[in-house]
């Protein structure tokens, strides 16, 4: 019993050493000194992540232990390769209908609300604002403090003290000085990468609490329209009011662009995707054209000429299996395309023009499963859902926002999306579970 007792000692001053260098490391140099003073260490303590790696291996078991018991949410994983109309005659629709889908969880901002995405693996959503914030929010957390609509307010207001710890906005980062227009998670590191109408995109890393700061700036020619991170996380495409898309190296930040002005837009950029493998992008432009770029070469390869019946071309977005590739125009109608021959559209979603044109920007986006197409209705303030293989129309779901939704994003994994107004709100749905 003594030998465990000296043991258990021993381990304790480990473990408060650990938590000095811990704090140490984190740059909490107030809480660190206030620590040494009580627990008086035998030894030196040196700033140190030691701590935190153990937790989070730590973390990792107890997740694993608990699969069982995990969020619906965790557990309801995209099924599937996605959409392929070369070998789907007959396909059974496994995802719910938009019209299913409720609001669970409001975060506002102190100015329109214009950008979101979601993190690769569906864990956590980024927003940014016209107030030049980024919020990022824990989707377990969301669902977990999910209130009935007629306690949205109570969702936006100031948590109390010391309730932070299980409170859905995680981090609030700052360091625009202008709108934040596109904000993307990288794809194996908590990092989130925005760009901004203050010509610049800058690099956050969310893993402190403590850094509110990019921790790199690039500077751009022009207004940042759209980004898009290479599978990988080794490179990134910037799209701006500029014709010339822009490619950076993200270890070195080196630039790169296509070295033939022939293969370029003849005008801004408004957004750029990458294929699921990278081996290409897609970028479309103020012009009306969407060019298809090579990954590797830089060199543009395929370009349609008037792909909206010339109108702006807003959003682009490949499908799971790389063959087919999602648009949007200003022409409100969105059209799918075979990556094998991409002259003409494969199908066409019809039906949100007929509330009257468009003069916000808007993206159509597949759901999880690729069953369906949405896009926002900017009259209607409302959400169009497609037959993503037939092209049929389904029912409206209303947005409730009071202004129009200018950024929608779905998850890659559940069933569930978040939509951003100009009434400085983005709002978090979700299916649930038998709430048919």
């Amino acid at each position: 019993m003594a030998d465990f007792k000296a043991d258990e000692v021993k381990l304790r001053e480990r473990l408060y050493r650990s938590m000095i260098g811990q704090l140490l490391n984190d740059g909490f140099m107030g809480v660190a000194k206030s620590l040494t003073s009580q627990v008086k260490p035998q030894a030196v303590c040196v700033p140190s992540d030691n701590l935190f790696k153990a937790y989070s291996v730590g973390v990792e078991q107890v997740d694993r232990d608990k699969e069982e018991k995990s969020y619906n949410y965790m557990d309801n994983t995209a099924p599937g390769s996605g959409i392929d109309l070369e070998f789907e005659s007959e396909v059974q629709i496994i995802s719910p209908e938009i019209v299913q889908y409720e609001t669970c969880y409001v975060t506002a901002h102190k100015a329109p609300c214009r950008a979101a995405t979601f993190s690769r693996n569906g864990q956590y959503i980024a927003t940014g604002s016209v107030d030049t914030s980024i919020k990022i929010l824990d989707v377990e957390r969301m669902l977990a403090k999910s209130l009935q609509p007629a306690d949205i307010t109570a969702m936006m207001e100031q948590p109390p003290q010391g309730s932070m710890a299980d409170h859905p906005v995680i981090r609030t980062l700052y360091d625009h000085v202008d709108e934040i227009t596109c904000i993307d998670f990288h794809p194996t590191e908590q990092v989130v990468i925005s760009g901004a109408r203050d010509y610049t995109i800058k690099v956050f890393d969310f893993t402190k609490s403590s850094a509110k700061r990019a921790s790199k700036t690039i500077k751009e020619v022009d207004i940042v329209r759209d980004l898009a991170i290479h599978p990988t996380g080794e490179y990134l495409l910037a799209a701006t009011y500029h014709p010339v898309l822009r490619l950076y190296d993200l270890e070195t930040f080196q630039c790169f662009v296509c070295n033939q002005p022939s293969d370029q837009h003849k005008r801004g950029v408004n957004c750029v995707c990458y294929s699921p493998t990278g081996n290409i992008y897609a970028s479309g432009s103020k012009d009306g054209a969407i060019k298809i770029w090579d990954g590797v070469s830089n060199r543009c390869v395929s370009t349609t000429v008037g792909a909206h019946d010339g109108d702006d071309i807003c959003s682009v977005v490949f499908s799971r299996n790389g063959k087919y590739l999602l648009t949007s125009g200003k022409d409100s109608v969105a059209r799918l395309w075979d990556m094998a021959a991409p002259s003409q559209a494969v199908q066409v979603y019809t039906g949100a023009e007929l509330s009257g044109k468009q003069v916000h920007r808007a993206q159509a986006v597949f759901n999880h499963t690729e069953d369906y197409v949405l896009f926002p209705d900017e009259q209607t303030v409302s959400m169009c859902c497609w037959c993503a293989r037939t092209g049929e129309r389904q029912r409206l779901l209303s947005l409730g926002h009071q202004g129009p939704a200018r950024r929608i994003a779905h998850s890659p994994t559940a069933s569930a999306f978040i939509s951003c107004s100009e009434d400085f709100r983005a709002r978090f749905w979700y299916k649930r579970p038998g709430s048919d």
